[in-house]
């Protein structure tokens, strides 16, 4: 069974954390609540999230001081953050936003589909990163096996290149979309998801380029980052 992506729902106020909840469930993905930025901070020491939902008025840590901490760990700081608020302090608030690192800046009170909409994108491609990650690691194995038995051989390698198809069609739509970017006057919210996608697709060839035949990586570990 594929296991569900971890979804961080940080505000102060339960009332909005139950709208969040409602909205969300359809994902069908495993929310998890914290009431302050010093909550949500324990919360990312010991588990992986695919997305971050951050109120940004709250008391105490507001919300871009939360999301310095996040960016400032190595274990965190890809997890994309979505700040909601409640207030609209017109461009240089939003740009503060993105300044401490969101991917989206979304004001009170949302469209419940388009807040779902933006989660889902986020969840999937935490998914499709597991997934990857997982076959890369599986292939990982069957090469060291390989070496050690001769056996591997042509299995190995049909799946490598199997992955390898597979993350060049993602490549490619990226690329396609960065010029879309580069052509149109995007906003920021889709040029930082954008700049993110690239940076995962990245680290992902890295990961299948080091177990090449040849390439001395295929005892190279894989890249946890989600």
């Amino acid at each position: 069974m594929v296991q569900k992506a971890k979804i961080l729902l940080v505000d102060d106020r339960p009332e909005n954390l139950l709208a969040l909840e409602a909205i969300l469930s359809a994902l069908d993905q495993t929310l998890v609540r914290a009431s302050s930025g010093e909550e949500a901070l324990k919360a990312l020491l010991t588990d992986d999230f695919a997305v971050i939902l951050l109120d940004v008025q709250m008391p105490g840590m507001d919300g871009f001081e939360t999301a310095a901490h996040i960016k400032r760990r190595e274990r965190t700081r890809d997890i994309p953050i979505i700040f909601l608020t409640a207030i609209n302090h017109g461009p240089h608030h939003t740009f503060r936003g993105y300044a401490a690192g969101a991917v989206d800046y979304i004001s009170k009170p949302f469209d419940p589909w388009v807040l779902r909409a933006k989660v889902s994108v986020f969840v999937e491609l935490y998914m499709k990163n597991c997934q990857l990650r997982e076959q890369a690691a599986l292939l990982r194995l069957q090469l060291e096996g390989g070496g050690r038995s001769g056996v591997a051989g042509k299995e190995s390698a049909g799946l490598l290149a199997e992955l390898s198809a597979r993350l060049a069609a993602v490549e490619e739509q990226a690329e396609a979309l960065s010029k879309q970017l580069d052509d149109d006057s995007a906003d920021a919210a889709a040029v930082a998801t954008a700049a993110h996608l690239e940076r995962k697709l990245t680290g992902l060839r890295r990961a299948l380029d080091a177990l090449e035949p040849g390439s001395g990586g295929a005892g190279a570990p894989v890249s946890s980052q989600n």
